[in-house]
């Protein structure tokens, strides 16, 4: 895997046409706020925290998914009585967005790379673009609502790329977790890991910062 550099020249760099995101663990720091979530609605069913194992599975899945792993058989039927206890955008102010994702993201919009998110979250993204005033960087935001089958499953990717009309060599996806791997590979899309150099990449990006002098090297 190669480690970001910005001063490693990649000609290769010159195809690219977009630049799509995972949410969690790149755009945000969220791993805390999620592990809050989750031990909340554990403690309406009487439930212990969650273990670590569990506190990994949640920050890669779906909310679904999630509720399905952590959560005892049946759990439905009871979700529905404990839903107003439930306010997840309460937490929304207390994550923080990874340093530098604003330069980065304004320098590709003055290089005319497309940039979109492709993530597990559901109902909460809008909001959490909103809150943050992320929502004018990203088109399209395909969440596990908007497809039948979600990460690691490259459904979402294949949309982005048919609603950008580009090709998958022209494509990357940035993430941080096996899931996210998984998903590029099944989609043959270039895959960049955020700080996490155990993933199967072409690239390490350590942060924004350094992902965006390398950018601005290469794409002139």
């Amino acid at each position: 895997m190669q480690l970001c550099n910005p001063f490693l020249k990649d000609p290769g760099l010159k195809e690219i046409k977009g630049i799509v995101f995972d949410c969690d663990g790149v755009l945000f720091d969220s791993k805390d706020v999620n592990i809050h979530f989750y031990n909340q609605v554990r403690s309406c069913f009487d439930l212990s925290p969650m273990s670590k194992e569990q506190e990994d599975f949640v920050h890669m899945h779906s909310v679904q998914e999630s509720f399905n792993h952590i959560l005892p058989l049946g759990y439905e039927s009871e979700l529905s009585k404990i839903k107003d206890k439930l306010d997840y955008s309460s937490l929304l102010p207390h994550m923080r967005m990874e340093e530098g994702l604003v330069e980065l993201l304004e320098l590709l919009s003055l290089r005319k790379i497309k940039t979109a998110i492709n993530t597990n979250r559901t109902t909460t993204m809008d909001l959490l673009l909103a809150t943050f005033g992320l929502d004018k960087y990203f088109w399209p935001v395909v969440t596990a609502s908007d497809v039948s089958r979600p990460k690691p499953h490259p459904e979402s990717l294949f949309k982005i790329m048919d609603i950008w009309s580009v090709s998958a060599r022209e494509m990357v996806f940035i993430g941080d977790s096996i899931v996210d791997q998984e998903t590029a590979q099944g989609a043959d899309v270039q895959f960049w890991g955020y700080k996490n150099d155990g993933l199967q990449a072409k690239m390490l990006v350590p942060d924004f910062w350094i992902l965006r002098d390398f950018l601005m090297r290469n794409l002139d």
